[in-house]
Parts: structure tokens; C-alpha cells; sequence
């Protein structure tokens, strides 16, 4: 099974039906032995912009801030100095200092690690003909969503079905009002705003019910690209 995922890169210019097509989907939904296939092509559908740093890892990266290298540098002057009382004293803090901090971390990472577990989100799609409830992560490409007011929309897609629907992106767009969607085709060269035709990961309906079906770029969905851009920080001084 290959989706075309070059003509879906701008599925807002398409056709209902021509998605449909392109992601060879039907308005029934996807056959659980299909919508398997496709799990294990495309992955699970969620973001993960980094892989997990293991304990190690984590471990040597509380030394890289520059407070802790500027000590380093003072014990190393140290024993050139042949003063190893102080030598040892400066590794000592940097060291329990680092250890610590990664007790701290490591402690953060688990109890988010376990919130997530416990929070998860789930969504109607179809399948075999049927509504079914599943797990974000295990949305795939050419799903038909069922989506009704207060849902998350778990990944970019376009409208089959809508009447009076409205969306909240002001986690995209930072508009105040949500936007009203509808059934068109949109031109390929519009702004986020004007895809009125189009719902986007991480946003949510906020009046009515709507059907909709799934673009398989997870890699290239609109809160992905989002996420790309935000720089990351650094941990900040750890003494």
C-alpha cells in the first residue's frame, strides 16, 4: 500500500474525494487489518521532536553549563598549582551538585511520564463501517475521523462532512474567535488562516460535529513545523 504523499503534501487544494483517493480510504473508514498495516508503516501518530535522553545521558548533561565549566577549569588550575585540597573541594561541589540536579530531573521526567500514561486522549474514527474509540496515537493515515464539540483534532485533515462547524486554532494562529470550516476546494499558495477547509493537529471543535479524513505527512503536519521553530534553551546555571 503506497500513499501519495507528495499530491497530499497540499491536500487543502484537493477534493474530498480526491483524498479519499489518494489515501485509498472510503467514507466507511479502514479495515482494522488495514488500518494495522498502516500503524506499522507510518508509526504512531504523535510528536516526539527528540528521542528520550537516557540516564546517562542525562546525567553528563547537568555538567555543561557554564558556571559548572568554569569550576572545572578552577580545579584544573588547581592541581596545575599543585593545591589539591582546593582541587578536590571544587569537584566535590560540582559533582554533588550534578547528582542532585539529576535526581531532581530524573524525578520530573517519571512523574511526566506517568501523568501522560494516565491522561489519553481518545478519538471516534471509523472502522469496518463502525465507530470505534481508539487512542490518538493509533490514528493513521486515511482514518475517518468523528469529531464533535470539545474534541482535539489528533492530526491534519481535511473535511467530508461539516455544517456550521467551528474550530479553535489559537494555538496556531493566535486568533480569538474560532474559525467557521467548510466544504472547498482552497488555493494551494493560501495562508493557515484561509484553510477553511482543513483542521490541524492540536486544535479543537468548538460548535457542531464534522467528518473528516487524515493526511499522512506526520512529519510535516502544521504544530510540527511549529514546534521546529521554537529554539531551545538551555537548562540554566546548575549551582
Amino acid at each position: 500500500m503506497e500513499i501519495e504523499k507528495d499530491k497530499l503534501s497540499h491536500f487543502w487544494n484537493l477534493t474530498s474525494n480526491e483524498c479519499l483517493t489518494l489515501t485509498q480510504s472510503n467514507r466507511n473508514g479502514l479495515s482494522e487489518e488495514e488500518a494495522k498495516k498502516r500503524l506499522l508503516q507510518f508509526g504512531e501518530n504523535k510528536l516526539s521532536s527528540k528521542k528520550e535522553t537516557t540516564a546517562i545521558g542525562l546525567f553528563f548533561s547537568q555538567f555543561k553549563s557554564p558556571i559548572v565549566l568554569l569550576l572545572l577549569f578552577a580545579a584544573g588550575l588547581s592541581v596545575i598549582v599543585q593545591d589539591s585540597v582546593d582541587a578536590i573541594i571544587i569537584l566535590g561541589i560540582v559533582f554533588l551538585s550534578g547528582l542532585l540536579c539529576f535526581w531532581q530531573e530524573k524525578g520530573a521526567m517519571n512523574a511526566v511520564r506517568k501523568l501522560l500514561a494516565m491522561v489519553q486522549i481518545r478519538v471516534s474514527v471509523m472502522r469496518n463501517s463502525s465507530i470505534r474509540e481508539i487512542p490518538s496515537e493509533e490514528v493513521v493515515p486515511g482514518d475517518i475521523l468523528k469529531l464533535s464539540a470539545g474534541d482535539m483534532i489528533p492530526a491534519d485533515c481535511i473535511l467530508l462532512e461539516s455544517k456550521d462547524l467551528f474550530v479553535n486554532e489559537a494555538t496556531l494562529t493566535g486568533e480569538t474567535f474560532p474559525i467557521e470550516k467548510f466544504i472547498e476546494t482552497i488555493s494551494k499558495n493560501s495562508s493557515l488562516s484561509q484553510r477553511t477547509n482543513s483542521l490541524w493537529m492540536g486544535t479543537h471543535v468548538s460548535q457542531r460535529r464534522s467528518d473528516c479524513t487524515c493526511n499522512p505527512n506526520w512529519k510535516k503536519n502544521r504544530i510540527w513545523k511549529n514546534i521546529r521553530k521554537i529554539k531551545t534553551t538551555s537548562h540554566g546555571n546548575r549551582i
